[in-house]
């Protein structure tokens, strides 16, 4: 039937990305270019093999220094019955820590949980709950791991995502902070290297880490995280994917393009990756680390096929275009060719400007530099008034969405004016193709790399009476 390129185009062709649904014709023509282009493409299963095995990698960890460092500590781990969290209670108990405290919303029992560990119920939005909880507790250290994580289900719980990431991580560190704890671990997605986005997962952990920055600052306790990309073990997508090619060909498997790759890793890696994370810490910053190589990215289409290939399903591909809370097209001035290539891909052109030393050869460690901003924090409080006075999706999206704009200032201005350089000289590349979102980010850029030719505008603008354009 032609080239896998032919295949995919002719795909398209017969069903036009963007469509709700598909009529019975279109379906039947897409069954049978998804059985030509499992035949066509080489290699699909080799790479599902790939995938399968990073279920099996994990970190070098410094033994020593974790044992001292867990021996006899009462730990408190929120979302201890998720994938991480359980797997992060397992790490614990194989360490002899000395008493482990699961705490969850309790909806999620897919995991195992361990006789070593108790578990108690509660919702980090909750912060009556939270507070008399950690008070009565204690604890040494604190693994913040709970959230909302699907940006597909962000894009439609956008009250509970924004609650639980953003104001349920402040609920935390800043309880935490009160009851004197010393140290707090939090779980954060590479999805934040975007310094912005209107995605609500991706904004919602931005703003997270933000809201870590700003208590490490402020107080005492030490405050670190760990970047995680996709982990296999809870793979929103493979998930699908087996229950699409399990439906006896009822379901249509929606991708929203042949070209997509991800990275990955493993649950028993993002557990380890915590842990590394408590010893990376240092008092008065934030700190993320991330693992530094994550592997070639995995093939999104050559997984669909193997997986349809596996189960002899006669289940189509329909290539759907992107949905909301999936970014096509990142900004094109995220990575610097200079430095991409010496640190994790979880990290921007700016947040390698500011590397530090890591516990473990295998992951990356970088200080989180956000500059003061009083304006971020007049919206956050205005984000959680909006929160707690309405549901209403659109104005919690624009309560964030604000928010976002002004911490992608706070990011710009503790930049180094060389890397936001070479940041605007890559994206202006790219200038016509643009949308407007990517327009006022490279603005801002430009803005904040040549500060003082900015000044000179805007006191050109205040002797003339017109307006600066932003």
């Amino acid at each position: 039937m032609g080239t896998v390129a032919q295949i995919i185009a002719r795909m398209r062709e017969v069903a036009p990305p963007g469509q709700g649904c598909l009529d019975d014709t279109a379906v039947e023509q897409l069954r049978d270019l998804t059985r030509a282009l499992i035949a066509a493409k080489e290699g699909a299963a080799e790479e599902h093999a790939r995938f399968l095995a990073i279920r099996e990698r994990g970190l070098c960890l410094p033994e020593a220094a974790l044992a001292d460092r867990l021996r006899d500590a009462t730990v408190l781990v929120t979302g201890g019955t998720g994938c991480i969290g359980s797997t992060l209670i397992s790490q614990l108990v194989a360490r002899g820590t000395g008493r482990i405290v699961s705490v969850c919303r309790g909806v999620t029992n897919a995991y195992p949980r361990h006789a070593d560990a108790e578990y108690r119920y509660a919702d980090v939005r909750d912060r009556a709950a939270m507070e008399g909880l950690i008070t009565e507790l204690r604890p040494d250290l604190v693994f913040h791991v709970a959230a909302q994580r699907d940006p597909g289900l962000a894009e439609v719980e956008v009250h509970r995502t924004v609650s639980t990431n953003v104001l349920g991580t402040r609920t935390v560190l800043t309880a935490a902070a009160d009851a004197c704890v010393p140290q707090v671990v939090c779980a954060s997605t590479g999805k934040a290297l975007r310094p912005f986005s209107p995605d609500m997962y991706t904004a919602s952990k931005r703003a997270a880490e933000w809201v870590a920055s700003g208590v490490a600052a402020g107080s005492d306790m030490l405050i670190s995280a760990g970047r995680f990309t996709h982990v296999l073990d809870n793979s929103i997508i493979y998930s699908r994917l087996l229950s699409w090619a399990d439906e006896a060909g009822q379901e249509v498997i929606r991708l929203h393009s042949p070209d997509i790759a991800f990275y990955v890793q493993s649950a028993l890696e993002s557990a380890q990756l915590l842990l590394l994370a408590c010893l990376g810490a240092e008092r008065a910053e934030f700190r993320v680390l991330a693992i530094s190589d994550l592997g070639w990215p995995v093939s999104l289409m050559d997984l669909a096929l193997a997986v349809l290939a596996r189960s002899d399903s006669p289940a189509p591909v329909y290539l759907s275009g992107y949905d909301r809370g999936y970014e096509e097209v990142p900004f094109p001035g995220l990575y610097d060719p200079l430095t991409a290539g010496d640190v994790s891909p979880l990290l921007n052109a700016f947040e390698t400007a500011a590397v530090v030393g890591s516990p473990c050869p295998m992951v990356d460690s970088f200080r989180v530099d956000m500059a003061p901003e009083p304006r971020a924090a007049k919206l956050l409080t205005a984000l959680t008034e909006v929160c707690d006075r309405t549901q209403d999706p659109a104005m919690v999206r624009g309560a964030l969405n604000e928010l976002s704009w002004s911490l992608l200032d706070c990011t710009l201005r503790a930049a180094p004016c060389r890397a936001l350089r070479r940041s605007a000289a890559m994206a202006q590349r790219h200038s016509d193709s643009l949308g407007a979102d990517h327009r006022r980010i490279l603005q801002a850029i430009e803005d904040h790399a040549n500060p003082a030719a900015d000044l000179a505008g805007l006191a050109a603008c205040q002797r003339t009476g017109v307006p600066p354009l932003h």
